[in-house]
C-alpha cells in the first residue's frame, strides 16, 4: 500500500511539473518560433490562410474556426471533444502526424520542448 501511495504522489508531481513547464514559455521567443507557422497561419486576425487562424487557439475547441475546411480526421477529433489546451497543443506541435494521423497540416513539428513552450506562450499572448 505504501508503494502504491508513493507512486501516486510521484506521478502527480510529474504531471504537475509538466504543466508548469508548459506555462513557463517565453512569448517573445515564441514570436520568433511562429515565423515557421506564418506561411499558413495568422494569429493577429480572424483570417484563414492555408490553415485556420490561430486567434484564441489556447482553450478553443478543435475544428471550431468558421469557414475553414478541416480534414475528416480533425472533424472526427472535434466531435470527440478535443480542446486545444496547452497539453494538447504541445503534443500536436511535437509531431502533428503522430498526434492526428491524416491531418492536413504538413508541418513536421517542433522537437525542442522549449520552442513549443515559447510558441504556446506566444499564442496565449495573442488572444483577442
Amino acid at each position: 500500500m505504501k508503494n502504491g501511495l508513493l507512486t501516486g504522489i510521484v506521478c502527480a508531481g510529474l504531471v504537475a511539473g509538466a504543466g508548469a513547464a508548459l506555462a513557463e514559455g517565453d512569448a517573445a521567443k515564441g514570436e520568433k518560433v511562429f515565423k515557421k507557422c506564418k506561411a499558413c497561419h495568422v494569429v493577429d486576425a480572424e483570417k484563414n490562410k492555408v490553415g485556420p487562424h490561430l486567434v484564441n487557439i489556447v482553450g478553443r475547441a478543435a475544428g471550431a474556426v468558421e469557414g475553414y475546411k478541416y480534414s475528416k480526421a480533425m472533424k472526427a477529433k472535434a466531435e470527440e471533444g478535443l480542446m486545444w489546451d496547452e497539453a494538447n497543443l504541445d503534443a500536436y506541435l511535437t509531431k502533428p502526424k503522430d498526434f492526428l494521423p491524416k491531418t492536413k497540416m504538413a508541418f513536421p513539428g517542433l522537437k525542442k520542448e522549449d520552442q513549443r513552450a515559447d510558441l504556446i506562450a506566444y499564442l496565449k499572448s495573442k488572444a483577442m
